[in-house]
């Protein structure tokens, strides 16, 4: 079973590669430190299983978990973590099994053969609804990491969303619904298909042919508004 290990910490990742070679059937493909170079490596190597620390600088294995998720063929995911507190969490993001720390050798085959099955479609992870940090966008096969708190607003556009933030545009696979129910805090709907930071909004203004618009911060152009979400933009506004 082809096998990434995730851990910030070069000695558990040493241990966990140790162990993995006393059960014979297991190939380590690979190995990162943190949550960003675990989505580029799986993404190049296309494990079958990935062994993954929760707490990590940056993009925590929660995190790393929801976005392997997405991919078109995800690894089965087994966290190993020093804490047992974060079960519930870790697998409501996707895990199939979650092993405690130090690791025994036989808590680790009974994970990697409940992996297998998963493997096979014998079983189904539950989604998981921890809000993200980051967007993922992904093009010819190169990964990009949009911090959600430098999203400006998200457009739909056929079957993709396109995603105005700080560092410029990306395309993403997520759906202008599920975005609005992950962060509904951070986002106000202002038409069919498109979401606004709330902390981007400045004004709105009527044009000569009675057309609502809001004016952002960082867009010179107005966006344009649909007539049933003027009231809730304005209230928002009002109280920024």
């Amino acid at each position: 079973m082809k096998t990434l290990i995730v851990d910030d910490e070069a000695l558990a990742r040493g241990r966990m590669r140790g162990l993995l070679g006393e059960l014979g059937d297991v190939e380590v493909v690979g190995e990162a430190a943190h949550g960003r170079e675990a989505l580029e490596q799986v993404q190049a190597l296309q494990p079958e299983l990935l062994l993954l620390d929760i707490q990590m600088p940056g993009m925590d294995g929660l995190e790393v978990a929801r976005h392997v998720a997405g991919f078109d063929h995800p690894p089965a995911v087994v966290f190993c973590t020093a804490y047992d507190e974060h079960a519930l969490a870790a697998f409501e993001a996707n895990a199939v099994d979650y092993v405690v720390k130090p690791v025994r050798l036989e808590r680790l085959r009974a994970a990697i053969d409940k992996a297998r099955r998963y493997a096979t479609s014998d079983l189904e992870p539950v989604n998981g609804t921890r809000q993200r940090t980051h967007l993922c966008a992904r093009l010819r096969g190169t990964l990009r990491l949009i911090p959600v708190e430098d999203v400006r607003f998200l457009q739909a556009e056929e079957k993709y969303v396109v995603v105005y933030h700080a560092g410029g545009e990306d395309l993403i696979e997520d759906s202008l619904k599920s975005l609005e129910s992950e962060f509904g805090e951070r986002f106000l709907r202002i038409h069919r298909n498109c979401l606004v930071a709330r902390s981007e909004l400045v004004e709105l203004r009527r044009t000569p042919d009675s057309q609502v618009r809001v004016q952002l911060r960082h867009h010179d152009e107005p966006l344009e508004v649909s007539r049933r979400c003027v009231s809730s933009l304005r209230e928002a506004i009002r109280t920024m």
